[in-house]
């Protein structure tokens, strides 16, 4: 069995940390490096629930896309909720590993991942100089409302669905993908000449704005939606990884749905 600093040496090599923003908070959280591992779980965010779930499923490493601790911290006491997971993981031996925007960038990175997911042909980077988005075509034209539909079907489902802006009808054959959120790349995606965008969290001014000034289609899904495929994409890196060395790893991705959004209603409206 492969020690942990052999496998994170590994998983520095398909996400090198120099590449993560400078505001980011990329690499090994806790645990030994000498410690065997045997079983490793990916999953989108380090949350108590994936943190149970490696405990029932054995795991020794747990990877996540998202941090713990971005902002930093002068404490992991158990008393809140983010020290309670370190307590957790240390008390059951499970390293954690983040790889976040360094995952973003990487190639295959997080929007090669979701453009899989839809079936998408990718031909090249929307922002290239640091290798950020994907844009790919269809395999055949579809309306904007088909194309939000296969979105809909090949993405996990969340509460919220998936939220389309533009006209249905219009016809798409280029698209810009972007996981995670994307509507600061607004500009690259104009400059791409791209039919739609598909990405997650678009905030209302920026779609108002964007909307307005080209009949771009506008695609939103949940965060977590478009960055779960990235769980899947690395955990067949490290399959690769362990059949090429002999380590036989048990390799895993978490299914917990660890969207924070827990229902959708929707409204007739007040009275006008």
């Amino acid at each position: 069995m492969p020690r942990l600093s052999e496998v994170i040496a590994e998983l520095d090599a398909l996400w090198p940390p120099e590449r993560a923003e400078s505001w980011d908070a990329v690499g090994t959280v806790c645990g030994d490096p000498d410690a065997e591992i045997t079983r490793v779980l990916f999953a989108v965010d380090p949350v108590q629930d994936i943190a149970d779930e490696a405990i029932a499923l054995g795991a020794d490493l747990i990877v996540t896309h998202h941090p713990l601790y971005l902002r930093g911290t002068t404490t992991v006491a158990a008393g809140h909720f983010k020290g309670r997971v370190v307590h957790t993981l240390i008390k059951h031996d499970i390293a954690l590993h983040v790889a976040h925007t360094n995952a973003d960038t990487a190639e295959p990175g997080v929007s090669d991942a979701l453009a899989g997911a839809l079936d998408l042909r990718v031909t090249g980077p929307l922002v290239p100089e640091n290798n950020l988005g994907r844009i790919c075509e269809l395999d055949r034209p579809e309306t904007l409302a088909e194309f939000a539909a296969r979105a809909a079907k090949r993405l996990p489902a969340t509460a919220q669905g998936i939220r389309v802006a533009g006209d249905p009808g219009m016809t798409v054959r280029r698209v810009a993908v972007s996981g995670g959120s994307g509507d600061s790349l607004f500009g690259a995606v104009r400059a791409a000449g791209v039919d739609a965008f598909l990405t997650a969290d678009l905030r209302h001014h920026p779609v108002s704005e964007a909307t307005q000034q080209s009949p771009l289609g506008l695609v939103d899904a949940a965060h977590w939606a478009t960055e779960w495929p990235w769980c899947e994409q690395a955990a067949a890196q490290l399959d690769e990884i362990s059949d090429r060395h002999g380590w036989d790893l048990r390799v895993h991705v978490s299914k917990t749905v660890t969207d924070p959004w827990s229902s959708h209603h929707t409204s007739p409206g007040a009275p006008n």
